[in-house]
């Protein structure tokens, strides 16, 4: 049989075609902001960010990211208005020119800078001009259609007067005048103000001020402008009179008892805008209050007329901006609403409304609501899921929002052709869980869950609760398991509980189950007589069901006060839960002799058996959920019985008897123990890259024993030996973290910065920690004839065990007799700690776990006659009848994969995955109709495999560097789909299948969509004669190469874009594209029409001499007789 199926795995069972791995989306707030824009005709708004990406947004369904590959900071956003492009500033002092034309934005052009620091850029409505401030307090003019320098230059010596004795500071503000687009309005940080006519080359007036200057805004009639400062005041200029401000306002300072205003902190920006119902304009800025208000938020203030509203943000502002009607700015400006750019949040406020209400956001900007700890990702889910969360989720949605529309509106999306449910959920610090509707690379939030309600808060002095393990977040969730089918779901916490969830569209009034675990390991120790007082608790060999212990009394000494009792304490009342999902079941594992519990590593349910196993670096716990009690609580070595395959040394009875050591041994420092929490146990940092653990040289003096590690016996260590390299695991790594004792640094960089002065709690001892668990319907023995119920156990060590076991199928009986859970003894191997277990059929189809059908158990019904449970068994037997009842069990770790025949355990396949680094994450998923192993290594490495044949599919360095927090969050789906946390506050979805590649551009939204930019209003005789007529401006005749000749080229350095000819022609468009369009145009027909002129020029030539030849011949020929001839 095992050969037949070779032969058949060769010829190649399943093809799946992957040649490349793309983004799909970004979700989430972006990280580290920097900068904001808005473009008010197409109502597209702009991001920057620290690291160089840009997020760019409008209505819901369009969003895309955009990153600069030098990764520098985006100092400044400035749209192209209408044109479907946009310039970013960097900080590595180069400008870029994207192409927002098409749904993958390119750059098109960059200009870098070689000898001057970018500071600030001001681009005028219309206009192809880009004015560049710089630190030397220059101003430099660039060509937006060719990207390069215009030879016009404002020199800062020039700007000011040259009795002038210091430099006036870097360019903090450029704008044109409202009232003549030919004025420029230079603003220095010292204070000093430029108005410089560009005609003439001269300066009009020059202002300078005491207090630096950080923004200005104009009024749109151009006779004033308003100036924010750093001692928190506002100026307002007029410009028939600039010796001195007309008006100087502090908004936040109260006068002081001597008459002097009390010191308040810099306004950062100010805008000035007018109205058309009202004589009041609006002054919108951000700062100023006074610095003896300690402890107050971030605020934005709204002045209109003699009403001052401040609003308290939740984060400190980076960046606002007041969106308005037009984007002409000699026009009422008539603004509607003001977006402000937090360090962590996006709000848009409502300016229409006296209250000032804020928008609802329609995009999921708080997915970093609490930190994310953890993810997971289920395509192609039961249709009707995701509307059932929706309606639970919306009757918890907040209020109070404006009823006005989002104004960023623009672009367009449609759904496309092949979508399927998809639903993301995170866990978080907070011990909080998120459902979020995926579908057709949106996100949307559907329903929120709070774990922590099931527990009493902690109190300050309860003795051996939360505050000894995780100091702040004692909820923080590390591991989740949904059955979307029967809609139960689990969680796992960093306290060590497990809590158990059943969904209801009732409320319900219940009291939660508690069982209390007690894991613990000395069976590989001699145990003198006084270590016998703590056992462990486990079964018996002929698989009866223990009860856990109780515990044991407590005396006045510290360790025995904290001995057998558990991190957090579950509400032990009756509960009233609302409709949505409602706990049931919490499993906690217990202290044991003032050691706390360790974390739990591996988790897996099954609603058809209805069974919970457990497990972590002691040992395994089987619950049976719907009898609540402890089927098994055994240590991992007992599981083996006789079958282990390693020789275990024992230890000798310990002379300082401070705890029951065994696989809960503390160290002896306290403080050292939590750094050890800190560090990943599966991850070494080499020149920054992620390296296995198993893979570093042994320290001398380690034990071994004959055949060592490189043969096939490993050794048991006493408590003064070297830790034991293997017992660490990639699947430990991410159930490790302290989310809680970690600030948010740390907690990012923790799996880059792992194993430095002492290793984690599973390597100082000789742990084998359950890394994974699966139940399926299998062959728990090689002689059996039919499957069973079994709970397939992967161990660090790189051991597969298998525990069949016995369910009573009638579900009276299943309510009242016990579960037989008996350990047969049945050990696969293979190299690295156990990732994941699967099955397929011996046609090379995906087996699924059974089921329980969902059912409402807190739906009103007839008492008589309850509603039975309906379970789904995908039987190997069912799905193929040539080959019998055997299948294929598809076995994953962090170095190798195996397929087995089962029940003969016989090994088809072997494909060794990775040496040089090692598995983080390993999925067998569905792919274009096909079922591959998905794997993501520490390298960054993203590997495919067919299945049943393990023949490499798809090998991409993906991310070259990987740090903690992708490594904790990353995860497969099915239909060739990724995700993982790409920064503390973003989510990235990734798709490595070919054909969702091919029809991606279909899925993504267009960021541009034609729109006929608004007229100019009529600005009448009377205004137009005596303002000044501003259209009589013409930049290309100022700032050309013919009039101004040649920029430097030392100075700025032109770097041609990915997008080429065809992204100008996309770019090209409008008033301000309409010559770049015509050049194109010219430069394309310019071959045709050359050819045209020389086939013309020598059809004229010919025509000439044969007409030359003719009259020749005529005059030659007309005297002759005919009989000349």
């Amino acid at each position: 049989m095992a050969e037949d199926m070779k032969e058949r795995g060769k010829s190649g069972w399943l093809h799946i075609e992957q040649r490349e791995l793309s983004h799909t989306v970004r979700h989430g707030f972006p990280y580290q902001p920097t900068a904001l824009a808005f473009d008010p005709v197409q109502k597209i708004l702009a991001i920057g960010t620290r690291s160089g990406g840009v997020r760019l947004l409008g209505r819901p369904g369009v969003d895309c990211h955009c990153q600069h590959e030098s990764g520098a900071a985006v100092l400044q956003l400035q749209f192209l208005i209408n044109e479907g492009a946009l310039v970013t500033a960097c900080a590595d002092d180069t400008l870029h020119l994207w192409n927002l034309r098409q749904r993958r934005p390119a750059i098109l052009h960059s200009l870098k800078f070689n000898r001057e620091r970018i500071t600030f850029c001001h681009l005028p409505f219309q206009s192809k001009w880009l004015y560049v401030g710089t630190e030397r307090g220059n101003t430099h003019i660039v060509n937006i259609e060719s990207f390069v320098l215009s030879g016009y230059v404002i020199m800062w010596n020039k700007a000011i007067e040259l009795s002038t004795k210091t430099h006036p500071g870097p360019v903090v503000h450029l704008s044109d005048s409202p009232k003549d687009e030919g004025k420029l309005l230079i603003g220095f940080e010292s204070g000093t103000i430029v108005m410089w006519d560009l005609r003439v080359k001269r300066a009009d007036f020059r202002i300078y001020y005491d207090e630096a200057i950080h923004s200005v805004s104009w009024h749109h009639e151009g006779r004033q402008f308003m100036c924010s400062h750093s001692d928190g005041s506002l100026s307002m200029w007029n410009m028939r009179n600039t010796a001195k401000p007309f008006q100087v306002t502090f908004p936040h300072g109260k006068t002081q008892r001597d008459g002097r205003k009390e010191s308040c902190k810099p306004i950062l920006k100010v805008e000035y805008k007018t109205s058309r119902n009202s004589s009041e304009a609006f002054v919108v800025f951000s700062g100023g209050l006074s610095y003896d208000k300690a402890g107050r938020r971030p605020t934005l203030t709204i002045m209109h007329g003699k009403a001052i509203t401040v609003l308290e943000m939740d984060y400190p502002i980076v960046d606002f901006m007041v969106l308005c009607d037009t984007p002409y700015l000699n026009e009422v400006q008539e603004p509607y609403a003001v977006v402000v750019l937090l360090e962590k949040d996006f709000v848009v406020v409502d300016l229409t409304q006296s209250n000032f209400p804020i928008f609802e956001n329609p995009y999921p900007m708080d997915v970093h609501e609490s930190p994310v700890t953890c993810t997971a990702y289920f395509a192609d889910c039961p249709p009707d899921i995701i509307p059932v969360l929706y309606s639970i989720g919306a009757k918890h949605k907040k209020t109070g929002y404006s009823h006005k529309e989002w104004p960023v509106s623009g672009g367009t999306w449609t759904v496309g052709s092949q979508t399927y449910p998809e639903i993301i959920v995170t866990g978080h610090a907070d011990g909080s869980i998120k459902f979020w509707d995926a579908t057709a690379i949106t996100l949307q939030m559907l329903y929120k869950l709070k774990t922590s309600k099931v527990f009493e808060n902690p109190k300050s002095g309860d003795v051996g609760r939360s505050g000894e393990l995780v100091e702040e977040d004692p909820y923080a969730v590390q591991m989740i398991s949904w059955c979307p089918q029967s809609r139960i779901f689990c969680v796992v916490g960093t306290s060590a509980h497990v809590i158990l969830y059943r969904f209801s569209k009732h409320d319900a009034n219940t009291t939660i189950t508690s069982l209390e675990v007690r894991l613990q390991c000395e069976m590989e120790d001699v145990i003198s007589p006084s270590d016998t007082e703590n056992t462990p608790c486990y079964s018996d060999p002929s698989g009866l069901s223990p009860q856990p212990q109780p515990p044991s009394p407590r005396s006045n000494t510290p360790d025995s006060a904290r001995d057998s009792i558990t991190c957090l304490k579950v509400k032990d009342r009756m509960i009233r839960m609302p409709p949505g999902y409602q706990a049931e079941l919490v499993v906690q594992l217990l202290w044991i002799d003032g050691e706390p519990p360790q974390q739990i590593t591996s988790l897996d349910l099954n609603s058809a058996y209805g069974l919970l196993a457990v497990g972590n670096c002691n040992g395994l716990a089987v619950v049976d959920y719907l009898q609540k009690t402890i089927l098994l609580c055994m240590n991992t070595l007992e599981l083996y019985g006789s079958a282990d395959p390693f020789q275990r040394l024992t230890r000798s009875p310990r002379k300082n008897r401070q705890s029951t050591s065994g696989l809960t041994e503390l160290s002896d420092n306290q403080v050292s123990l939590d750094l050890e929490r800190s560090k990943s146990p599966t991850s070494d940092h080499v020149n920054g890259h992620c390296t296995s653990p198993t893979s570093q040289p042994c320290p001398s003096g380690r034990a071994r024993v004959p055949g060592g590690p490189e043969g096939p016996r490993l050794a048991r260590r006493g408590p003064g030996r070297p830790p034991f390299r293997k017992a660490q695991s990639a699947a430990c790594m991410e159930v490790s973290l302290p989310v809680s004792s970690l600030t948010e640094e740390s907690r990012e960089n923790s799996f880059s910065r792992s194993r430095s002065s002492s290793v984690s709690s599973i390597d100082r001892e000789t742990k084998e920690a359950v890394t994974t668990l699966q139940f399926m319907e299998s062959y728990g023995r090689k002689s059996d004839s039919l499957p069973t119920p079994c709970l397939w156990v992967g161990t660090s060590l790189g051991l597969v065990l298998i525990i069949p076991m016995s369910i009573p199928m009638d579900e009276q009986e299943r309510q009242e007799d016990p579960v037989t859970v008996a350990p047969a003894g049945t050990v696969l191997m293979l190299k690295g700690s156990i990732l994941r277990v699967s099955f397929l059929d011996c046609g090379g189809a995906l087996i699924h776990s059974p089921y329980e059908v969902w059912r409402d158990q807190q739906a009103p019904g007839d008492p008589d006659r309850p509603r039975k449970r309906k379970l789904v068994n995908f039987s190997p037997s069912s799905s193929q009848e040539a080959s019998g009842d055997c299948h294929l069990a598809v076995v994953c770790s962090e170095r190798q994969a195996k397929v087995f025949l089962m029940p003969t355990q016989a090994c088809l396949y072997v494909h060794n995955i990775t040496e040089s680094s090692f598995v983080l994450r390993a999925d067998v998923v569905s792919v274009c109709n096909s079922v591959g192993l998905a794997c993501f290594c520490a390298n960054g490495h993203i590997m495919t495999l067919s299945l049943p044949s393990l023949r490499p599919l798809l090998d991409v360095n993906y991310l070259p560097q990987t740090d903690m927090r992708i490594a904790r969050t990353f995860c497969f789906t099915n239909g060739g789909q990724a995700l993982y946390l790409c920064s503390p506050t973003e989510i990235q979805r990734i798709t490595y299948s070919q054909e969702m590649c091919d029809n991606l551009q279909e899925m993504l939204g267009e960021l541009f969509t034609p729109i006929e930019t608004p007229e100019a209003q009529n600005r009448g005789f009377l205004k137009g004669f005596f303002g000044g007529n501003a259209q009589n401006f013409d930049r290309e005749e100022l700032f050309g190469e013919a009039s101004a000749g040649k920029g430097s080229r030392s100075l700025a350095q032109h770097i041609p874009g990915q997008g080429g000819m065809e992204g100008m022609k996309a770019a090209a468009g409008g008033v301000v594209g309409e010559l770049a369009r015509a050049r194109i145009a010219l430069d394309e027909r310019g071959q045709r029409l050359g050819e045209l002129e020389e086939r013309t020029a020598l059809m004229m030539t010919s025509a000439e001499t044969f007409s030359k030849h003719a009259h020749e011949m005529m005059l030659k020929c007309k005297d002759k007789k005919w009989y000349q001839f």
